[in-house]
């Protein structure tokens, strides 16, 4: 069965996207509780408030298990500073991994953007995720900043990528 993109929350996505990223960042990087609670938390929280006008979620579904997730959270850029919108929670499970189903998903949060007028859109990631940043950079993000710390958890080389819209 072909993977399909869904717009908006879909039961148990919560959890599962909590999963895909603990299990994937906890195997190949050592990250641990303090990082798989803050993904289960936070994007809880933003599902709680989700507003159709400026937010998006989307999970990629493949006979009906949610097999990775990406989200923009735009309230930042509907206010008067007129922000970039934020990039979170993109992941791709193993079994899709290297399927295309990452462009597309990313195609998704990029359009909703610029159909939203935002001026860009930025993320925070890490060092290391080389496929990753190649599907960012094909979408146009480029590096912005880069430093040492620790906001999930475990100390590495964080990155912020954006990409200019307007």
């Amino acid at each position: 069965m072909n993977p399909e993109i869904v717009r908006g929350y879909v039961p148990g996505s919560i959890g599962r996207v909590a999963e895909l990223h603990g299990t994937y960042y906890s195997r190949a990087w050592g990250f641990g509780l303090y990082f798989e609670a803050k993904v289960a938390t936070e994007l809880a929280a933003f599902l709680g408030r989700t507003d159709a006008a400026c937010d998006g979620f989307w999970t990629v579904s493949r006979a009906g298990r949610v097999e990775g997730s990406i989200a923009i959270d735009g309230s930042r850029a509907r206010g008067a500073d007129h922000a970039a919108a934020h990039l979170r929670w993109f992941i791709v499970s193993d079994a899709l991994r290297g399927t295309g189903v990452g462009s597309r998903l990313l195609e998704a949060a990029v359009g909703f953007c610029r159909g939203r007028g935002f001026p860009g859109v930025s993320l925070w990631t890490f060092e290391g995720l080389d496929a990753a940043r190649h599907l960012y950079e094909k979408a146009g993000f480029r590096l912005a900043e880069q430093h040492r710390g620790a906001q999930w958890g475990v100390e590495i080389n964080e990155q912020r990528f954006e990409l200019r819209l307007g």
